[in-house]
């Protein structure tokens, strides 16, 4: 697939990056190949690979999902501008 400058640059452009003139013939070159090389990968044959998360084949570990005050409330609440009790204390926005 060939990637002209028109291209480049509106892709710059989409994506808010300043490509100045002399850089646009490069990058049209340089993502030509990019592309290229993802319409080869394309023509791999994977019916057959299972998906997989990672390259080693080991199981996730998994904790208990069990539900907890988090046992630092004094933690949290030390940088409160204001609190009530074990709470956030926070300004009244509807009257």
């Amino acid at each position: 697939m060939s990637v002209d400058r028109d291209t480049v640059r509106r892709i710059a452009t989409l994506a808010r990056i300043r490509v100045e003139e002399d850089e646009l013939e490069p990058l049209s070159r340089e993502l030509s190949s990019i592309l290229d090389w993802i319409e080869q990968l394309n023509e791999v044959d994977t019916a057959d690979v299972p998906p997989m998360t990672s390259v080693e084949d080991m199981p996730m570990k998994k904790r208990e999902d069990v539900v907890t005050d988090g046992f630092c409330v004094e933690d949290v609440l030390a940088n409160a501008p204001e609190r009530e009790g074990d709470f956030f204390a926070v300004p009244k926005v509807v009257e």
